[in-house]
């Protein structure tokens, strides 16, 4: 019930994060602005991500833990409320900014309590049950606060979000057990942990990596319809597919990051790698495409994992800050992956492009690990903590 709790919160978020793209327009309409413009507030929740996950992790490492994440769920359904509630586009783009702030601190958090509650040979798995909450939301959470927001209007999505938030500061504070934070902790050390060069590494291995399995998410309905030559209605099978494959992906990265982290991220990114060619060479067929959206997710969903728990190890002392800069660096991957693949669209390549960038982004992520593993080699030895 614990674990259930803390991905409950991880639920609301993901639903929040990814249910934007599916009301832009209603958004766009409802604050008179271009879809275009409102596309803004996808980059303005990203980089609320990736500024409140290293502010906040070192912050917050000395505070109980359990009452450090229901802060951060409360806040966070504050701004998914204000979200409902304001129509000038400037102050939501604001809001949508702040929204984004506790984003990496509660997924980094919930991490260590959820790590803390096992034996240490079922790290992984402990980890992955508490990141379902975002594959989850994919498949159901997305979907529903969608066409929720289709029916009664685009900010009864969020209102929707804020009550899930409310209900998961509950179940927290009913089933999760107090965890003191790291009293030796201060925000000069969790910063200081940025001196290590293996956590350089692992961000960014991730961004680059991560930023493969996006290229393809972003551009998955034109690649459906204008590549695949399917009907729109088509995108939802594939857009259900993929949170699958992130479900599957999920629970299988559980087990493999028991087993190895380093095996773990050379699967995926690997895996990655060849999903992206499949999908490349089966886009034209439309529907045999299902099969690499899906195993393009699966491997995604590895390196998620992989990643988040390389950080934490990479950290050292600084465990909170290395767990919520994985969401960090993630972000950094999604916003990367949209931008390069559609730079290449731009550029009158075709739809079909962004999944060879997506490969190029994998292959370069592998590099990187590859040259991390290189430099532990031939460093003084680090903590026994670090795998």
């Amino acid at each position: 019930m614990a674990v259930l709790a803390l991905a409950t919160g991880g639920f609301a978020i993901g639903t929040t994060e990814f249910v934007t793209m599916g009301l832009l327009p209603q958004i766009a309409d409802g604050v008179g602005v271009s879809i275009p413009s409102a596309g803004h507030l996808i980059s303005a929740y990203a980089l609320g991500v990736v500024v409140g996950a290293p502010a906040l992790a070192a912050l917050g490492a000395k505070l109980p833990r359990r009452g450090l994440l229901i802060g951060l769920i409360a806040v966070y359904g504050v701004f998914n409320l204000l979200t409902a509630l304001v129509s000038h586009f400037g102050v939501l783009a604001l809001v949508r900014f702040l929204d984004g702030l506790p984003h990496g601190a509660y997924f980094g958090v919930a991490a260590l309590v959820a790590a803390d509650m096992v034996a240490p040979e079922r790290r992984g798995r402990a980890l992955a049950l508490v990141m379902m909450g975002i594959p989850v939301a994919n498949v159901i959470g997305v979907p529903l606060a969608t066409l929720l927001g289709q029916h009664l209007g685009w900010r009864a999505a969020f209102a929707a979000v804020a009550f899930i938030s409310l209900l998961t500061m509950v179940m927290i504070l009913a089933f999760v057990p107090r965890t003191e934070g790291n009293a030796e902790a201060t925000g000069r050390r969790e910063l200081a942990a940025l001196r290590h060069p293996q956590l350089w590494f692992a961000l960014g291995a991730g961004a680059i990596g991560f930023g493969g399995m996006f290229a393809l998410v972003s551009y998955i309905a034109p690649l459906t319809t204008r590549v695949g030559g399917l009907r729109e209605s088509a995108v939802a099978v594939f857009l259900l597919v993929l949170g699958l494959g992130m479900v599957v992906g999920n629970m299988l990265a559980g087990r493999l990051v028991d087993w190895s982290v380093e095996n773990a991220l050379r699967v995926g990114t690997l895996g990655l790698a060849g999903s992206l060619l499949l999908y490349f060479v089966l886009a034209p067929t439309g529907w045999p495409a299902l099969i690499a959206a899906f195993a393009a997710t699966v491997t995604g969903s590895m390196l998620a994992l992989g990643f988040q728990v390389r950080l934490i190890d990479a950290a050292e002392h600084a465990q909170t800050l290395g767990a919520a800069l994985s969401h960090a660096s993630l972000n950094i991957g999604n916003s990367l992956g949209a931008f390069l693949g559609g730079s290449v669209i731009a550029a009158g390549y075709g739809f079909r492009a962004p999944l060879l960038v997506g490969i190029a982004l994998a292959l370069l992520g592998l590099a990187v690990l590859v040259v991390a593993a290189r430099a532990r080699r031939t460093s003084v030895p680090v903590s026994s903590s670090v795998r």
